[in-house]
């Protein structure tokens, strides 16, 4: 029986039955009311389990937001092979998924797309496998970057025209993008911008103070502490250009932590000191307010400790 039958969508319904609970949708509603509905007596508390599980499926994706609209004609699936959508991986982890996009949060050391040098060890491959045990026709589509010695928040779209509205629109769509950062010296300001042209040299992205023909950049910058040498800082992004914060922090004189490339000769943490901690948007397809943000990782505090 072809893979299609069995996540029930072909005639041979009764071993679809044995891997998923189906629900057709017929009406407009809510995901959580959607299910208290169907199964009849089931707590909010034991739905609210079933999402964060990772069990819960709407056409052949896993939904775990409970307020998820749905729409006639859709299908919702509770799977009873909760381990096969289970996601582990020790450099990246998934902070959210629905049918349009996945939002994770990746480690230093891991490419964000693949290259012409490495296509398996990055996020987009280890999504795209993850996203095919779901449904063989899923796939990953790449709407932003970090770079591999960058670590933070980062999404995805999960299909192509999700990926073109959050490309074509990104500006309107996310509207708080933060990083943090330990830089070399004590920052001269406790906030300031800095504005230049960025151009990508492929082994390195020049800045310049006039239009040379490069990408006009901007980047806001707050000094939260000074402590050994080093500043911990905090950065938004106006404009999301390839190495931007690691040129921008270099030409005030005060390189990122651990960035050779840019003029810094110390690497205390073993790893580029900068993460991208904050994403904040308005959903693509449903226009809610999204918004993620994780702790400074623990090297950067432990760094900044005061000896």
């Amino acid at each position: 029986m072809s893979r299609k039958n069995q996540q029930g969508s072909g005639r041979p319904r009764a071993r679809a039955a044995a891997k998923y609970t189906i629900y057709n949708v017929t009406e407009q509603a809510e995901l959580m009311e959607f299910l208290m509905k169907k199964m009849a007596g089931v707590s909010r508390t034991r739905v609210k389990a079933l999402l964060s599980n990772r069990v819960v499926l709407v056409d052949n994706n896993i939904q775990t937001q409970y307020n998820y609209p749905l729409r006639p004609g859709m299908k919702v699936q509770i799977s009873h092979e909760k381990h096969k959508h289970e996601f582990r991986h020790p450099l990246l982890k998934i902070l959210y998924e629905d049918a349009y996009l996945i939002v994770v949060e990746k480690k230093e050391g891991l490419l964000s797309v693949a290259t012409d040098h490495q296509k398996e060890r990055t996020a987009q491959h280890i999504l795209s496998e993850y996203v095919k045990r779901q449904h063989r026709n899923n796939r990953i589509f790449v709407v932003h970057r970090l770079d591999r010695e960058t670590s933070g928040i980062m999404m995805y779209a999960k299909d192509e025209q999700t990926q073109h509205t959050l490309r074509d629109n990104w500006h309107d769509i996310v509207y708080d993008r933060r990083y943090v950062s330990i830089v070399m010296g004590d920052m001269e300001k406790d906030n300031g911008t800095v504005e230049s042209w960025l151009t990508d040299r492929k082994l390195y992205v020049s800045s310049s103070d006039y239009d040379d023909g490069g990408k006009f950049s901007i980047t806001h910058y707050r000094t939260i502490k000074r402590a050994n040498g080093y500043s911990l800082v905090e950065l938004q992004l106006e404009t999301g250009r390839k190495n931007q914060i690691r040129v921008h922090m270099s030409s005030l004189g005060h390189p990122v932590v651990g960035d050779q490339r840019y003029g810094c000769e110390v690497d205390p943490l073993g790893r580029l000191a900068l993460h991208a901690f904050k994403l904040c948007f308005y959903h693509p397809v449903t226009g809610e307010q999204m918004q993620f943000e994780t702790p400074y990782p623990a090297s950067f505090k432990n760094l900044m400790l005061r000896k």
